[in-house]
């Protein structure tokens, strides 16, 4: 059983602490002994996972959250997170790491261990700490879009179709290594469905590049096929209980893992024909992007140029914290979000903010209203469309300075993205999405209330 903290080593280092970055990484440090609820959470997480069941009882539940938090506040790999934490007499500290510090399979299976709902309770426990040390008080939000991608390469149907044949010759290769054999065939068509999306790319005239997709979808309704007598002569084989534990526990795996991917094949050539062939247009919902990060979505804002990842909805207060975050599926309207990010509000800050900023893509006569009447006094959209000054604010030097007051917010977003890696989510599915998205935003209020602390301190 993990321990929930170890206290052994205190950032308490003469020399650490007369450089910033020191003072901000003991700051964070003792914002987050303060509520031991946090370090519960985290404990929970660990407890339930499959990794402390058996062996040492490896990193404490602090020791795990302050990896996590190094990692995103420092932007680092899992690999420059171990080399760190051996080298750095600072991050050691920090993490209350002594001696030889964690391997990166461990740091990795640790942290990802810790949920997405764990990490937004883990934010909520720091904007109430900012609210008894004066930080944040809630009363002035502002509101914004913006979209995160997933970590996937430039989606066309024709490298769909490619992804689709590499992984399925590499998977039926994989089945053909238990011993003994099972009892199917397969040709490697790699290379020329490499050659023929090269084809495609290249190609100067439509009639060459239908003719290349026509010669990739055929090629890859036979890898289908063999992948259909993968699956058969696998399944086969387990049923005759063939092999040893492990590759039968192999074996299981690669079924599953071929019935995954062929199932996206047939939909990829479905969207291939329709949309290269018989020139229909395929609904957004409908497109596949990817095999390998299948919840991605297509995000387009206006003329811009198109994202495939996630929208998120954000937050922030006059704090410049992010007071809270939204991640729906799919790419709705900014309009219809504004309502019940107010309305979250409340629950997590304890009230409706007295003033609201929002960009001009929630804008609308009825969220005006609804705004008002949950109890927000001055509810400011960047664009008016419409919308008459007096009614949103009562001057228009409280307009004027409201609107000025979002703007900040797209330095915040900024700042997630170029130092927090909010750019682009690194971690794989759907939920790790969510879990990267968070622990990057809880890394990035805990360097926010640092900062604060120490102006708060030197005024």
């Amino acid at each position: 059983m993990r321990d929930i903290d170890n206290p052994q080593l205190s950032f308490k280092d003469p020399q650490i602490l007369k450089h910033k970055v020191g003072r901000e990484l003991a700051a964070i440090a003792t914002l987050l002994e303060t509520d031991h609820e946090i370090a519960l959470l985290v404990h929970r997480d660990l407890t339930s996972a499959a990794i402390a069941a058996v062996g040492r009882k490896g990193l404490t539940a602090m020791q795990v959250l302050r990896c996590a938090v190094l990692k995103q506040w420092g932007r680092l790999t899992y690999d420059e997170l171990e080399f760190h934490l051996r080298d750095s007499a600072s991050f050691r500290q920090f993490a209350r790491i002594l001696g030889r510090g964690p391997s990166r399979s461990a740091l990795q299976e640790a942290i990802i261990s810790i949920t997405a709902e764990t990490w937004e309770r883990i934010n909520r426990a720091l904007l109430g700490q900012a609210q008894d040390l004066g930080i944040e008080t809630g009363h002035m939000t502002r509101l914004d879009s913006t979209a995160i991608e997933t970590f996937i390469h430039h989606p066309t149907d024709a490298t769909l179709l490619q992804d689709c044949v590499r992984v399925i010759t590499r998977l039926l290769g994989q089945g053909l290594e238990r011993k003994p054999r099972p009892r199917y065939r397969f040709a490697n068509h790699n290379r020329v469905t490499k050659r023929l999306v090269l084809t495609i790319n290249d190609a100067k005239s439509e009639a060459i590049r239908e003719a290349a997709y026509k010669k990739l979808i055929s090629i890859a309704t036979r890898v289908r096929m063999s992948g259909n007598d993968g699956v058969a002569g696998l399944k086969l084989w387990l049923q005759e209980g063939r092999g040893s534990e492990e590759d039968q526990r192999w074996a299981e795996k690669i079924c599953k893992e071929l019935e995954r991917v062929i199932a996206l094949l047939e939909k990829i050539i479905d969207q291939t024909k329709r949309r290269v062939l018989k020139k229909e247009k395929v609904e957004t919902s409908e497109k596949i992007v990817s095999i390998f990060e299948t919840h991605t979505d297509i995000i387009v804002k206006g003329q811009r140029e198109t994202v495939f990842g996630h929208k998120m909805f954000v937050v922030s207060g006059k704090s410049s914290m992010i007071l809270d975050c939204m991640l729906p599926r799919g790419n709705p309207a900014d309009v219809e979000y504004f309502v019940p990010i107010v309305m979250r509000q409340a629950e997590i800050m304890g009230k409706i903010p007295r003033q609201t900023a929002a960009d001009g893509g929630f804008a609308s006569r009825s969220n005006l209203h609804e705004g008002k009447r949950l109890g927000v006094k001055d509810v400011v959209f960047a664009k008016r469309r419409g919308l008459a000054v007096e009614d949103m604010a009562g001057s228009k030097w409280i307009f004027n300075k409201l609107r000025d007051f979002r703007a900040g917010i797209e330095g915040n977003i900024s700042t997630l993205k170029r130092a927090f890696g909010l750019n682009c989510s690194m971690w794989r599915g759907w939920e790790g999405f969510l879990r990267y998205v968070w622990s990057s935003i809880v890394s990035y209020n805990l360097r926010v209330m640092a900062r604060q602390m120490a102006a708060l301190a030197a005024g």
